[in-house]
């Protein structure tokens, strides 16, 4: 059975509930970060959603959040589930509502969000692709001439955006319009940050026979205002992963996410409609691409 949203009854206050997570408040200083199996493409949740998503999210993540570790600290606080319910409310435990937790979970400290959505681009795909073709940049970047669709750039290039509100769409800018919304001083240092961990995942990545097109980080600030990484890391949720023995320059690429989910919206003219699920054979694939992902990347079975 997939956990398309959890309900605690009220044993732990319900803070946000997002695309994918749901996040409560354990106390002052920690966040219960919980993975549901919901799944969203154009911007709008599916009815139904894809079994153990969010465990493999949760998986994917703490195996990037310790790869990642020296470059930046991150909000983890346990990802042990014998660790995470130690710490919560004893009723938690209780089969109704360990049912909901269980292996899709994640304490994490409480720290003030930087309102960007970092994004790093190695390859050229997807909105900076349409951006490029129409007017030569990337958000708003001048950019090489001549590019073919999902060619690497000669650097990989910091293309940040709004975070909206649930509902509302991201809104890509130039760095400088993400300088003028929190500091030039502290964009500077996003920008370095989202840089470094996106280099060092893509060549991990490479040498799984993966390429990284893509991904977006999310930061916050310590006491000592002090950047660390929060949010989910490097999932296929928030990343173009592409099978490196298919990749070739000049075309789309097949991707280890929800390109089943967004063809199948696309050719039944269902893209941006609410109240939409997807059928078995639909979600099955999804769940098999993004366990796929996880063993490609991690080089464990999943199980």
């Amino acid at each position: 059975m997939s956990v398309t949203q959890t309900d605690l009854d009220g044993i732990l206050p319900l803070i946000a509930r997002g695309k994918v997570r749901d996040i409560y408040e354990v106390d002052a200083e920690t966040l219960l970060f919980v993975a549901t199996d919901r799944i969203s493409a154009y911007d709008v949740i599916m009815e139904n959603g894809i079994e153990e998503k969010g465990k493999i999210l949760t998986r994917l993540s703490v195996f990037w959040f310790d790869l990642l570790s020296d470059i930046i600290p991150n909000h983890l606080v346990a990802s042990e589930d014998s660790e995470i319910f130690a710490r919560l409310p004893a009723r938690l435990s209780e089969p109704k509502y360990k049912s909901q937790l269980q292996e899709r979970s994640l304490l994490v400290k409480k720290h003030k969000l930087v309102p960007l959505e970092a994004i790093v681009r190695g390859y050229i795909t997807g909105s900076a692709w349409k951006e490029y073709k129409k007017s030569g940049t990337v958000h708003g970047l001048k950019t090489k001439a001549g590019l073919q669709e999902s060619e690497a750039f000669e650097q990989p290039i910091f293309t940040p955006s709004t975070k909206a509100d649930q509902g509302e769409h991201d809104e890509n800018i130039s760095p400088e319009q993400a300088a003028q919304l929190v500091g030039a001083e502290l964009c500077a240092q996003v920008a370095d940050k989202a840089v470094k961990l996106y280099s060092k995942a893509r060549d991990y990545a490479l040498s799984r026979g993966i390429v990284l097109a893509d991904t977006k980080f999310e930061f916050g600030l310590n006491e000592k205002n002090e950047l660390v990484l929060v949010d989910e890391v490097l999932t296929p949720d928030s990343s173009r992963f592409w099978d490196a023995t298919k990749y070739k320059v000049g075309q789309s690429q097949e991707s280890y996410d929800k390109q089943f989910l967004r063809d199948w919206l696309t050719a039944n003219g269902l893209n941006g409609k609410d109240g939409v699920s997807t059928t078995p054979e639909i979600a099955a694939k999804t769940a098999a691409k993004y366990k796929e992902a996880y063993e490609a990347l991690t080089g464990k079975q999943w199980q």
